[in-house]
């Protein structure tokens, strides 16, 4: 048995090295740039139209509620997708790449975000053009279906398509079970355990503490009454917990900083002296630090941009596209802000806090001898504000890590929907919630592993789609801005279904959006 376990652990590093090495950095970061050139860098050039038409809506009715059936509102959408995002790679995951690719992975994590924005954007257009209400009156998009009907509409490419679609959507549920569920599940319990309960001798149960079982018990309980409720309640939990917990963190990281106030003009120096110069270089050939800056901050920095904001793995496309919205591009730009708030203001504000914590020297851009990063944020919060800081961010993995569980469900539900069909969503949500509990109570990491490379399976036919649809993505952004900015009396591209197009089209022309 631990032969064949060796030999599963070795193949899944091969496969996971492929799926997360530089062949995956450089077609998401390609095909973020592609994205960013045909469209004329939107994210630039029309950044107060996207601004105004995002987070400057929020108060507007038509943005926080929702009256269509089968749908969440514009926010909701945001919300969910960001409670998918926003884990604990946020706090944990910028810690090591700073510690292990120095101040300077932050500047590549910028880069990536930068180009990610408009991967998102394109991602997000397409899941709204190629959606389509399901048996039970729900829009169902995503991947699946611009791989199926953008890709598959090419000549000779139906099947290839299809196929696409298949290994998507299997990719997905995979992943929805692994890093989407029982490995945010454990790190939650891990967490609690250490800030609130180390100092107690609790019994074993079956070989694993009492105190773990009743943490994965009381969250697979609250876990099941949202998720078994269905896309509405995912989307009303995420709509009040994910801008409470960004909102409560980005505040109390601000403090930490303004308490630090002599040092950002060191740290920020640091940040971009070492996205190019190789941390400590004692010597050698142009080569060898070509190498050294390549697989430590740009490596390092543009792996945790890519995990952080999920931009190019299409899954938070699959909840965007359940937005009331009628106009594709409208929750494309939905899809920048959510890249922006995950990656330039989230995982910006840890990094900033890590760099002045004073565990790494910014001379030379090395960790202090013996960090631990998984527990670096949380010492940092403690050295500011005591205890209570040190809980604070337990609380705070608590929530990131949860809500990043209720996202994935969806994610997971949708690709299930496409395989099965609806009734199969139904036997793979009391799966998916009873599967909660086992991320509290198991420790081996193969699974955790496993999981991580299918999350990064995912993307290969995602961006295979997203590529092969960019002539659609050019039209339907030139389409939007000479109508919406230019003002131009052109005929609105909605949809690719016709009956839904000309809905829709009515529906914007009398000024429903």
């Amino acid at each position: 048995m631990g032969n064949l376990l060796e030999r599963v652990a070795a193949i899944n590093d091969v496969v996971n090295g492929f799926a997360w090495g530089w062949f995956a950095i450089i077609l998401l970061l390609g095909t973020g740039l592609i994205c960013t050139v045909i469209t004329g860098f939107f994210q630039i050039s029309h950044l107060k139209h996207w601004w105004g038409k995002t987070i400057g809506s929020v108060l507007h009715k038509n943005t926080r509620h929702n009256k269509e059936e089968g749908a969440v509102s514009q926010f909701q959408a945001l919300c969910t997708a960001l409670a998918a995002t926003i884990g604990t790679g946020n706090i944990a995951g910028v810690a090591a790449a700073i510690c292990i690719g120095g101040p300077g992975a932050v500047f590549w994590m910028w880069i990536a975000a930068f180009l990610g924005m408009m991967t998102n954007y394109s991602e997000n257009i397409l899941g709204i053009y190629f959606r389509r209400k399901n048996s039970e009156n729900e829009w169902s998009g995503g991947a699946m279906y611009y791989l199926q009907d953008g890709l598959g509409s090419y000549k000779g490419l139906k099947t290839v398509g299809k196929v696409l679609a298949v290994f998507f959507s299997i990719f997905a549920i995979l992943a929805s079970f692994g890093i989407g569920n029982m490995g945010q599940i454990n790190k939650i319990t891990l967490n609690i355990e250490s800030a609130f309960f180390s100092n107690i001798n609790a019994p074993a149960i079956q070989g694993v503490s009492a105190i773990n079982w009743i943490i994965g018990l009381t969250l697979t309980i609250i876990g099941g009454f949202i998720i078994l409720g269905g896309l509405q309640r995912i989307a009303s939990f995420a709509e009040r917990v994910v801008p409470f917990m960004a909102i409560a963190y980005v505040i109390c990281s601000l403090i930490i900083l303004l308490l630090h106030i002599g040092s950002i003009g060191a740290v920020f120096a640091a940040i971009f002296k070492f996205a190019f110069i190789p941390r400590a270089v004692a010597g050698g050939a142009s080569g060898s630090v070509i190498k050294m800056i390549l697989d430590g901050p740009v490596k390092n920095g543009c792996k945790r941009g890519i995990f952080s904001n999920e931009a190019g793995l299409g899954s938070s496309v699959m909840v965007h596209s359940n937005s009331n919205v009628k106009e594709p591009v409208k929750q494309g730009m939905w899809g920048i802000f959510e890249v922006f708030a995950d990656t330039i203001i989230v995982c910006t504000m840890t990094a900033v806090v890590v760099l002045t914590s004073g565990y790494i020297d910014l001379s030379t851009g090395l960790a202090a001898e013996g960090l631990d990063d998984a527990t670096l944020v949380a010492k940092t919060f403690g050295n500011t504000f005591g205890k209570p800081g040190e809980w604070f961010v337990a609380l705070a993995v608590l929530l990131f890590a949860f809500t990043t569980v209720m996202g994935w469900s969806h994610y997971g539900s949708k690709a299930v929907e496409y395989l099965f069909g609806v009734k199969g969503v139904k036997i793979y949500k009391v799966i998916f919630v009873l599967m909660m509990i086992s991320g509290a109570v198991l420790t081996s990491s193969l699974a955790w592993d496993i999981s991580d490379t299918f999350n990064g399976l995912m993307m290969i036919p995602n961006l295979i789609g997203v590529l092969s649809m960019t002539p659609l993505v050019v039209k339907l952004t030139k389409n939007y801005v000479d109508r919406k900015i230019k003002g131009l009396e052109i005929e609105p591209m909605l949809s690719f279904d016709p009956d839904v197009q000309e809905e829709h089209a009515e529906l914007v022309k009398n000024g429903a959006e």
